[in-house]
């Protein structure tokens, strides 16, 4: 056939399967592995996705005799006859319009019903890291997405920013009426810029360069100063509690203002998430780097051995070491498959590399074919770890240790993702104009929040702060719950789907379009939720993968839990976490979000059972239920009690 046709993606692949059988959404994705699966099924023999012209279905194979009879649909750089496949097939470029558009749906749709954590079969993934696979796609209400913009539902996103515009219209109309100015009595605007503006600033821009501390640790690792596997990671978490300590610590040194606060936590909690990706999957990398170095010199100790003619006893015999990985091609997903295979039959035993290393080092007689069957394992050992250096970085420059420089350090710390890469899409140029239509959006985003707020959400805060300092009991301000819920709930709604597409539609998609960023999968359709693990896997692209990572997977790896433990640590931390953040703008440990969060756990068993399962309308009423009462729910707790 000529050159081989291009390996594709998951959601490339699903979307090609969708699209030439006719499936719907949940056929569509009920065989294909999950998003964060794809390293295992792509180093597992390459799939290739095989598109005959004109046929009615679709067929997926590896086997090169089907090759040659079908056309092949290639993802490549234009729109052209295949002269690969005889004129017979087409090359398709990923950004032709309908194709986009048809893998991005595909995608969006197989992706709704896999599980929020681990394999689509329910099954927990076993490894130090899950591959995550960043692809060249637009967040779902760019208007670069032509998907989005012929949505159906298109018209309902303009009525949306028009009633906005009416709405914070009348707001300013009522301010002029009661005190001469559109804009009320300012006192959230005041609060915003009238002191320690710059110190903030000046504070935020340091934070960003203390976490080269975790670059210099690498440095520090790679020069051979210190090991990962022991003081490393421990010296890295140190360094990480120290760092938050220091953020929470300077808003109570400063006594800043809510809003002072809750940008400098939040973006201290984001550094915090970036330098533990980088370190850790550095760490990782470390450490495969100094086993490859260790394979080399063994295999340059064992071209100085002189094998002897009779049969050695030099453990380990031949007959007792696994060959069969040596018929596949050395990559990273055999390495660590032969690895598992190696010491599963029980628990702590020594993987065949490391005894033969030992068997080398030993000095003692190795017979003829010990030492052919050592080579080849160590040979195939080091391929495969050279691949494992080199990740999904394109050019040797990107592989590790090629990586830890400064300027790809703080290059990450930019970008718009939380899980560190050697590699990511990228765009080819910048749009100013798209990125100065962002940047007018999120500063028009938040005049309308502080609008809002000013109106709605102020006075009921005011109201509480003078209930108790008039010494109100608690009974009686109590009392006052219902009425404080009911005046909240619509204000909060709208801060919350405010404050969301602040970050994740203008922020991020800013950040990405200045830095190159291609992968503007930020968020899915989470307002779509039938239940709460959905939600918690749509919301927030960039925390469910760090979550998914380093938490959620570390978990299973490095303590030995299932899959119904990870996820229970994973809820459980993410809710910490933002119990922390209510920490710091109340000034009151109450538990009150911690504990509604992990409540989500029962709900998510619930939405699992006969009685919801198949009904998603009811599933996603009861979604829609928490998101608009649990805000109002919190706040009025938080000032009442």
């Amino acid at each position: 056939m000529g050159s081989p046709p291009l390996v594709t993606p998951h959601s490339l692949r699903d979307a090609l399967r969708s699209a030439a059988n006719g499936l719907d959404a949940s056929a569509a994705s009920s065989g294909t592995t999950s998003e964060e699966d794809w390293d295992e099924l792509s180093a597992a023999g390459s799939p290739v996705a095989v598109v005959a012209t004109g046929a009615k279905k679709t067929t997926k194979t590896t086997s090169s005799s089907l090759r040659r009879e079908l056309p092949v649909l290639k993802i490549g750089a234009g729109e052209k006859e295949s002269q690969a496949s005889g004129g017979r097939g087409i090359v398709l470029s990923s950004d032709d319009t309908a194709v986009r558009d048809m893998l991005q749906q595909a995608k969006a749709s197989s992706s709704s019903s896999l599980s929020s954590w681990g394999k689509a079969d329910g099954t927990a993934r076993r490894g130090k890291f899950s591959d995550l696979v960043f692809t060249r796609t637009f967040s779902a209400f760019d208007r670069q997405n032509h998907a989005a913009a012929n949505s159906p539902f298109h018209g309902f996103f303009t009525l949306f920013w028009m009633s906005v515009f009416f709405f914070v219209l009348k707001i300013g109309a009522d301010n002029w009426k009661q005190y001469g100015s559109p804009l009320g009595n300012n006192e959230i605007m005041e609060a915003m810029f009238r002191r320690d503006l710059l110190v903030l600033l000046i504070s935020d821009g340091v934070m960003s360069g203390m976490t080269g501390v975790s670059w210099l640790l690498q440095r520090a690792i790679k020069a051979g100063y210190m090991d990962w596997d022991r003081s490393g990671w421990v010296l890295q978490n140190l360094w990480q509690t120290a760092f938050i300590g220091a953020v929470v610590g300077l808003t109570l040194l400063r006594d800043w203002p809510w809003t002072h606060t809750v940008f400098f936590v939040m973006h201290g909690l984001v550094m915090v998430m970036k330098q533990h990706s980088y370190a850790f999957y550095n760490g990782y990398l470390s450490s495969a780097h100094k086993k490859r170095l260790l394979l080399l010199a063994k295999l340059k100790q064992l071209e100085k051995v002189s094998p002897i003619q009779s049969p050695s006893q030099t453990e380990p015999p031949v007959s007792a070491i696994s060959t069969s990985h040596l018929a596949h091609v050395p990559s990273a997903y055999e390495y660590k498959k032969e690895r598992r295979r190696s010491t599963s039959h029980e628990r702590g035993a020594v993987p065949d590399t490391d005894r033969i290393a030992a068997a080398i080092g030993s000095g003692e007689p190795l017979d003829e074919e010990q030492v052919q069957v050592f080579e080849r394992i160590l040979k195939w050992e080091v391929d495969a770890l050279s691949d494992e250096l080199r990740g999904k970085s394109s050019t040797a420059a990107r592989s590790y240790p090629n990586n830890l420089s400064l300027v790809n350090h703080y290059e990450f710390i930019v970008l718009p993702t939380l899980v560190y890469e050697l590699e990511y899409p990228r765009s080819d140029s910048i749009n100013w104009y798209y990125a100065a239509e962002k940047m007018v959006a999120c500063f028009g985003v938040i005049f309308v929040m502080i609008m809002v707020s000013q109106a709605f959400i102020l006075p009921v805060v005011m109201d509480a702060v003078r209930m108790k300092e008039a010494g109100m009991p608690l009974a009686a301000r109590f009392a006052h719950f219902p009425g404080m819920f009911l005046e909240l709930i619509f204000p909060f709604m709208m801060e919350y789907l405010l404050t969301w597409y602040l970050i994740w539609e203008t922020i991020l998609n800013f950040l990405a379009e200045l830095t190159y960023f291609a992968d503007r999968s930020f968020y899915d359709a989470w307002w779509n939720s039938v239940s709460w693990d959905q939600f918690a896997r749509d919301w927030n692209r960039p925390v469910h993968n760090f979550l998914l990572r380093h938490v959620y997977h570390s978990s299973i790896s490095a303590m030995k839990v299932d899959k119904h433990t990870a996820t229970l640590i994973t809820f459980f931390l993410s809710a910490c976490v933002h119990e922390l953040v209510m920490w710091c703008i109340f000034k009151k440990l109450r538990g009150y979000l911690l504990i509604l969060q992990m409540c989500q756990l029962p709900l998510v068993r619930l939405s699992r059972t006969k009685w919801l399962r198949h009904r998603a309308t009811l599933g996603n009423m009861i979604f829609w239920l928490g998101i608009f009462t649990g805000p109002s729910v919190l706040c009025s707790l938080y000032l009442i009690l």
